[in-house]
């Protein structure tokens, strides 16, 4: 049998394909080897809310160029997933996602953005879902949901933030995830999890949970669900002080993944992140990790690193530190399978199960808007749908300075095949060795980060991988 060049190339290249992540339980799993996956991630927003507009002509996931840099320094720092708030369906992503997906790094994407009509106003969420709403949202689907490296889907970032919202918001998040997972099932060829990220507010964080997981008999639960906590401060914090012992009860049933779409409190800065210990260690198995906020520094003050106009990356401290703290997690550890949490299943929805006065007890779901379900079946026909393309620019082009302000030279990408991982982490069996053993590759070094070599012999390059590829296909 003959195959082009064009062909070989295109089929070598599924080789370096990351496998899907699917959700079993209450974890995250490998959908073909079955080993649970945890999120070691960061929130990845250059620009903020201002990154996207109605004049822009690009995104975080459209710019290659961009993508290459910080998928090189998030390789050497161990990250394996990165979330985006904010990104336009109709540009291009193919590059940018194949790029992250060459480095073993997943997506988590919220379908959302601050664009009016693109968006649950939390404040009047009956007038803002609609049909043009829901049309944006499965034109997102539509761009993302051929990425193998796409995680899942965000249907809402702290829709339900205080108890003013948490009576007539909560109904409508189960509609937005119920179209999301309905236009999922008709439309893509693969299964894609669906969740809500979450402000952490203890008066009604269960409530939350409670009321997105619960089973109604229908398709509008979360898949998994996201929390957004900050309450580990400083170094005087603790396992106790921070209450995260308060969240191992409260999720210990969980009938989903249960993660921090973001945390990372910056009081006092620069950080330390003394909380990654704790939320990777055998106390925690009962959350899948989490995203560190956030990736480059804005005016809030959370950055690892700074990027400036004109391309430029200069590390901070506390990607140094972040890097050190993920040196010590337990890979082996949170890989294995727990047969015991993917057998959990979802409550029936009840009233009983809410607590707080406020929140929304009620489980009958808003109907879609009229013309939803035609789009479910019939797609969206203009939208562009992506595809994972060759990487085959795998240095870094754009200025890459450590946190002393030395030059990173020869920065580049590994391609791989598998998640990305903390250099070191790989061999780790105990919990004592894990938490008190190992150094973080790079941290010390006059640049402030590692090379990507480093750490990085289990990774097949890329042209190793093509070239497999093209002599199992001669085979």
């Amino acid at each position: 049998m003959r195959y082009s060049i064009a062909g070989l190339a295109l089929l070598a290249g599924l080789t370096v394909a990351v496998d899907p992540v699917e959700v079993r339980g209450q974890d995250f799993v490998n959908s073909v080897s079955g080993d649970r996956f945890v999120v070691i991630g960061v929130d990845y927003q250059p620009g903020g809310q201002g990154a996207i507009s109605a004049t822009n002509d690009r995104d975080v996931l459209s710019d290659p160029e961009a993508c290459t840099r910080d998928a090189a320094l998030m390789q050497s720092l161990g990250v394996n997933t990165i979330r985006s708030y904010n990104v336009d369906p109709t540009l291009n992503h193919d590059e940018c996602m194949s790029i992250f997906n060459g480095v073993g790094i997943y997506v988590i994407l919220d379908v959302n953005t601050p664009l009016y009509g693109q968006h649950i106003d939390r404040s009047n969420p009956g007038s803002t879902y609609t049909r043009d709403y829901m049309e944006h949202v499965f034109t997102v689907i539509e761009a993302f949901k051929g990425y193998p490296n796409l995680l899942g889907f965000f249907g809402g970032n702290e829709i339900i933030n205080d108890l003013e919202t948490a009576d007539d918001n909560p109904p409508y998040m189960r509609a937005v995830q119920r179209d999301m997972k309905d236009y999922i099932a008709s439309r893509a060829d693969r299964p894609i999890p669906v969740g809500y990220s979450a402000a952490d507010v203890r008066e009604f964080t269960e409530d939350t949970y409670h009321y997105l997981a619960c089973d109604n008999g229908d398709s509008s639960a979360s898949d998994f669900f996201g929390l957004n906590s900050y309450s580990w401060c400083g170094s005087e914090s603790s396992f106790e002080t921070a209450e995260y012992d308060v969240l191992v009860e409260m999720f210990s049933n969980a009938s989903i993944p249960v993660f921090f779409s973001e945390y990372g409190c910056n009081d006092p800065s620069p950080r330390v992140f003394e909380e990654v210990e704790a939320l990777y260690s055998p106390q925690m198995t009962v959350m899948s990790g989490g995203l560190v906020y956030e990736w480059s520094q804005e005016d809030n003050n959370y950055g690892l690193v700074n990027i400036s106009s004109d391309g430029s990356a200069r590390l901070r401290s506390d990607y140094n530190s972040l890097m050190e703290q993920y040196s010590r997690i337990n890979i082996t550890l949170l890989e294995a399978s727990n047969d015991t949490a993917t057998s959990i299943t979802a409550p029936r929805c009840s009233s009983d199960l809410i607590e707080a006065d406020d929140f929304s007890d009620e489980f009958d779901i808003p109907s879609r808007p009229s013309g939803v379900d035609a789009l479910i079946s019939s797609g969206i026909s203009s939208a562009p749908t992506g595809s994972l393309v060759s990487v085959t620019a795998t240095a870094v082009a754009l200025p890459v300075y450590g946190v002393d302000g030395a030059s990173m030279s020869n920065l580049a990408i590994t391609v791989t095949s598998e998640a990305n991982r903390p250099v070191g982490t790989a061999s780790r069996t105990s919990s004592r060795t894990s938490s008190r053993s190992g150094s973080a590759s790079g941290s010390s070094t006059a640049s402030g980060a590692s090379a990507t070599q480093s750490g990085a012999a289990h990774r097949m390059s890329g042209a190793v991988a093509l070239a497999l590829g093209a002599a199992a296909l001669a085979l």
